[in-house]
């Protein structure tokens, strides 16, 4: 019913960009937005400490299960691959009241 790309962002200005829109898709009467987060960079040289890959792959469901948007969010599933796949999730969202 939406989308949103947050594919460059920082994890802050990810996280405050996805309250936004989530609240405004979920004040709009929508049930499922898909968002893109990307699957992140490959690393060449994992060296002796790995680094993380995709972290706002990583960060997205942790943020959905917590306040505040525990609140409007019902589940989150990883996307098809014609949709993203593991770069991209379905955020379903509670009916509004």
């Amino acid at each position: 019913e939406a989308r949103i790309d947050l594919h460059g962002m920082s994890a802050d200005r990810a996280y405050d960009v996805l309250c936004r829109f989530l609240f405004r898709a979920h004040g709009s009467g929508k049930r499922m937005v898909l968002v893109i987060t990307g699957k992140g960079r490959q690393l060449r040289d994992m060296g002796p400490i790995p680094a993380r890959s995709g972290v706002l792959r990583q960060s997205l469901p942790g943020w959905v299960v917590k306040a505040p948007l525990k609140e409007i969010v019902q589940d989150i599933v990883e996307a098809n691959p014609r949709h993203g796949g593991s770069g991209a999730f379905y955020v379903y969202l509670r009916r509004a009241k």
